[in-house]
């Protein structure tokens, strides 16, 4: 006769069942509010009593009840990427997801991603976010000067950060690229070598980047004295901008130096410089903003100024969370420097 066994309450007898947080109090033997205030951070707690809250909640699959939680404490414990979803640079949305992860592994945050298409600022998403009190902060990409969504989210008391700054008089939180070093860098090292007519390519001039970039590229040309253009590349296709490449190169019409914001946008005219015969780095030198490792394989010899998409997304969120826990938005204002990479 087989002997009757007993369940485990942690094994697959119960493997439908959701668990909660009575289930994580009776596998641990703990209090339910020493069990909650755990999961909520707990730092008044013993470590080893954390530490056996969340190696249970991990073998169990715990997973908190969000409804439940707001209902609680009036939290969400999500965390709003508003991604500007026509951004063409390579790889940037990954590795900014992926920056974000990283940041909010241990804590009790979710991230949930929203994409925004259009070519225009757009007030919908965080209209939508505010209005269904949907996240406990955002996250915004690609900001412009006077950008609608950061009034609103200043105005409203919502917590969030932006990846690019703006114009207001208010102080909020913000992560940058320090564009004006990408732009002075670029000129000063193209003149160092001779270049006498530099290009500009640029695109999206809705944004602060663009307005930071094109401002310093003018003062560094002025100051080493060359003659300079700019060049909308957000007006025409990559086909286009192959085109072009193509056609100036065969006129022998080209400027000598070109700066470029975009990494697809560097592709696109670089190919049709070298089909028409040009040599890269030699007859035309071309610096770019590098934002993943795609173009030094195919453009070995190419001057790049890079920038940390994923150091990004990470510094955003620690300063979202700073936001979150109180800290002034004044303090909570960074700017990443360009990295160098000169190859040719």
């Amino acid at each position: 006769m087989s002997k009757k066994t007993t369940p485990n309450p942690a094994g697959p007898a119960d493997s439908n069942k959701r668990v909660t947080l009575r289930t994580l109090a009776e596998v641990t033997g703990l209090s339910l509010s020493t069990v909650s205030l755990s999961l909520r951070g707990g730092a008044s707690l013993k470590q080893e009593t954390r530490d056996k809250v969340q190696a249970a909640a991990e073998a169990l699959g715990y997973v908190p009840d969000r409804a439940g939680v707001r209902l609680r404490t009036g939290k969400t414990n999500v965390i709003a990427l508003v991604l500007d979803g026509a951004e063409n640079s390579i790889d940037f949305a990954r590795q900014m997801i992926q920056g974000i992860g990283a940041a909010i592994k241990g804590t009790r945050y979710h991230l949930t991603v929203i994409p925004e298409f259009e070519r225009e600022v757009s007030t919908d998403t965080v209209r939508y976010i505010l209005d269904n009190r949907a996240a406990d902060g955002v996250i915004l990409t690609h900001t412009a000067p006077l950008d609608p969504r950061v009034q609103m989210l200043i105005e409203a008391g919502l917590p969030f950060v932006s990846h690019g700054r703006t114009e207001f008089a208010t102080p909020h939180p913000f992560h940058d690229f320090h564009s004006e070093i990408f732009a002075s860098s670029a000129v000063q090292r193209l003149a160092s070598q001779g270049a006498k007519n530099l290009m500009l390519v640029i695109g999206n001039d809705r944004t602060t980047n663009y307005r930071n970039i094109v401002t310093s590229f003018e003062s560094a040309a002025a100051a080493a004295g060359v003659r300079t253009s700019i060049l909308d590349g957000s007006a025409k296709s990559h086909a286009e901008l192959r085109q072009l490449g193509l056609d100036q190169g065969a006129s022998g019409q080209f400027p000598d130096g070109i700066i470029c914001d975009n990494e697809m946008r560097t592709i696109a005219l670089a190919s049709g410089l070298q089909e028409a015969g040009l040599a890269l780095s030699k007859d035309v030198r071309i610096i770019y903003k590098q934002t993943s490792g795609i173009l030094p394989t195919l453009f070995p010899a190419m001057d790049s100024i890079g920038e940390d998409i994923f150091a990004a997304g990470s510094a955003l969120t620690n300063l979202l969370l700073k936001r979150i826990d109180g800290v002034s938005p004044d303090q909570l204002q960074t700017l990443s420097a360009p990295m160098l990479h000169w190859r040719s």
